[in-house]
């Protein structure tokens, strides 16, 4: 798959190095965007239901899928379901259409081989190994056909119902800071945030 070096330079920036997980993240979420025929967004007209878990191999995917297609924390409509996969499921609301793809694993030894990761499980870490030997396996990823290195499920209607954004907010009475309405805890008269409250259990459950 040819990705423009515009991109992927776009890419780097972001993710902070170069690794394969990352590239292997974006040409999924491009992908996904071709195959429901629209655009990265700027807005919530995409969510995407990303399967990563927390600090574990390959987790750079996440970032590859958002430079891809727009969805983000900072928006809200990345929203990570903690399964431990390299696999998101991306929603076009405005066409109420879904894909889900995940990566396959077909190349897992040919990448575990590679000087890259082979430093990379000496625990040597990304910033400290050279350009070539991180694009040698980025350049697996780009060059592999789709069904050696991915799961593309056809596009389906999708049954996802966006979450409502609430923009209230309020001061807490105790610490005076901004706190979201859907996280404000009662503590006797007062109007308080999570932690002046001292429990976690409210609205936003």
């Amino acid at each position: 798959m040819e990705i423009k070096k515009e991109l992927l330079k776009l890419l780097f920036d972001f993710h902070g190095h170069k690794c394969w997980a990352s590239v292997l993240g974006l040409r999924a979420g491009l992908i996904a965007l071709r195959e429901l025929k629209t655009q990265r967004t700027g807005t919530r007209s995409l969510y995407c239901l990303i399967e990563v878990g927390h600090a574990h191999g390959a987790v750079c995917f996440a970032d590859g899928v958002q430079v891809a297609t727009g969805c983000s924390i900072g928006k809200g409509n990345l929203i990570k379901t903690l399964k431990g996969k390299l696999a998101f499921t991306l929603i076009d609301i405005k066409n109420w259409k879904e894909i889900r793809i995940a990566y396959n694993g077909k190349l897992k030894d040919k990448i575990a081989n590679t000087a890259f990761m082979k430093k990379r499980a000496a625990g040597i870490p990304p910033t400290e190994i050279p350009d070539e030997e991180a694009m040698e396996v980025i350049n697996i990823v780009l060059e592999a056909p789709e069904d050696k290195i991915f799961f593309i499920n056809p596009v389906k209607d999708t049954n996802f119902e966006p979450p409502e954004e609430i923009l209230g907010s309020t001061i807490c009475d105790i610490c005076g800071e901004w706190v979201s309405i859907p996280y404000i805890r009662i503590l006797g008269e007062k109007k308080v945030c999570i932690d002046c409250a001292g429990y976690t259990e409210g609205f936003e459950k």
